[in-house]
């Protein structure tokens, strides 16, 4: 899907939208030799549990992307309060437009326009503003996604898909969420791969395609 493609930037709202979109595909990208970035925008310290210390996140997305084979130098970290990105549109063009002068990225990856999360979706536009002229795909998060056009798969193998499961169980934070089920998380690749005829699938929105 991706041969042409060679440095990748990840666009996650929050410190674990980005592994729950795509993570088996990072891994897989990882692992053809691509040089992959993560840019997270918020480590929601104003919504972790109490048990907690909150700034657990940032230790959590770490451990995470470390799971999947990031470095940690291709993690970024930006620190806008949780529900609040809307508040802070021109802010965040501005930290994209400097991740594209930047990284130069052939491909972008971030939430769909259509997830219904406040932060997701300012993340989304403000990712098409500034990215407008390369190529961009959406990742899936059924939870947050009114609808997902299910036009571009990524195949997977098995140790992919344990890597994303593994890669998750770093967020003790967010083990209560419903999605975190490592079942759901198996199944729903498995319900990808279904539909194209492979054993596993994430699935992408394609939102530019520049060849």
């Amino acid at each position: 899907m991706t041969n042409s493609f060679h440095k990748i930037l990840i666009l996650a709202p929050h410190t674990d939208d980005g592994e729950f979109g795509c993570g088996a595909s990072i891994n897989k990208w990882i692992e053809e030799g691509k040089e992959v970035y993560y840019a997270t925008f918020s480590a929601c310290k104003q919504s972790v549990l109490a048990d907690f210390p909150e700034d657990i996140l940032i230790t959590e997305v770490k451990a995470a992307t470390a799971t999947l084979g990031i470095p940690e130098k291709n993690l970024i970290l930006f620190d806008y309060e949780v529900r609040t990105f809307n508040y802070h549109r021109q802010e965040i063009l501005d930290d994209l437009i400097r991740l594209r002068e930047s990284l130069n990225p052939d491909l972008v990856v971030m939430p769909s326009l259509n997830d219904i999360h406040q932060d997701h979706k300012t993340i989304s536009e403000e990712g098409l503003r500034a990215f407008k002229f390369f190529s961009i795909l959406c990742y899936e998060m059924p939870w947050n996604n009114l609808s997902f056009n299910t036009t571009c798969f990524n195949t997977l193998e098995q140790k992919h898909v344990d890597k994303k499961i593994e890669a998750l169980k770093k967020y003790k934070s967010q083990a209560h969420r419903p999605y975190s089920n490592p079942e759901f998380i198996k199944g729903l690749a498995l319900n990808r791969g279904i539909q194209i005829n492979a054993n596993f699938a994430e699935v992408f929105e394609v939102l530019r395609w520049k060849l």
